[in-house]
């Protein structure tokens, strides 16, 4: 499965605040799992085995790091053979590390809103406006920021990185 989505991840100072006005315009979230990601080591952009209640993936993505809504380019191929896959994985081009969480999932048009506690960082929403075949990076772009105005998402709250490299960070 090849995705194409405009993103953006934002440390939350009020989860309580923000997860009552994600269930103002969601009531319902389509899914809480915990999941665990195992990153590789790449030359370029990111992979990692996620590993959850129902079912893994491994998930190639390719995004700069940004402050802004930015479009990421995405390669998913599921798996009922993880372990097998992470061992062959770390064996061959290494681990970068584990990321853990708990993940609640919404879904309002064609945006994901990701309310994640992760383990040793704290809680973040992500935003992945899913881009139609006829739309561009422009139109993704717009709807993030409405939905990041709705949720009282600030530039200065937004994470440029993914979860792995501030656990890099703090280690």
């Amino acid at each position: 499965m090849i995705l194409k989505n405009i993103e953006i991840k934002a440390k939350l100072r009020d989860y309580e605040k923000v997860q009552k006005l994600v269930e103002e315009l969601c009531p319902n979230p389509v899914q809480t799992e915990q999941q665990e990601d195992t990153f590789f080591i790449t030359s370029k952009g990111r992979l990692k085995l996620r590993e959850s209640d129902d079912k893994s993936a491994l998930i190639y993505y390719d995004r700069k790091d940004s402050l802004e809504p930015s479009q990421s380019d995405i390669a998913i191929s599921f798996t009922d053979n993880p372990d097998t896959l992470k061992s062959v994985l770390s064996k061959s081009i290494g681990n970068r590390g584990i990321v853990k969480k708990n993940r609640t999932l919404y879904k309002y048009g064609q945006t994901r809103i990701h309310l994640d506690d992760v383990e040793g960082l704290g809680k973040f929403m992500e935003l992945e406006v899913v881009l139609r075949s006829d739309q561009t990076s422009k139109d993704g772009e717009a709807i993030a920021n409405e939905l990041m105005d709705k949720f009282s998402i600030h530039k200065s709250d937004l994470i440029d990185v993914a979860y792995i490299d501030l656990i890099e960070v703090t280690d």
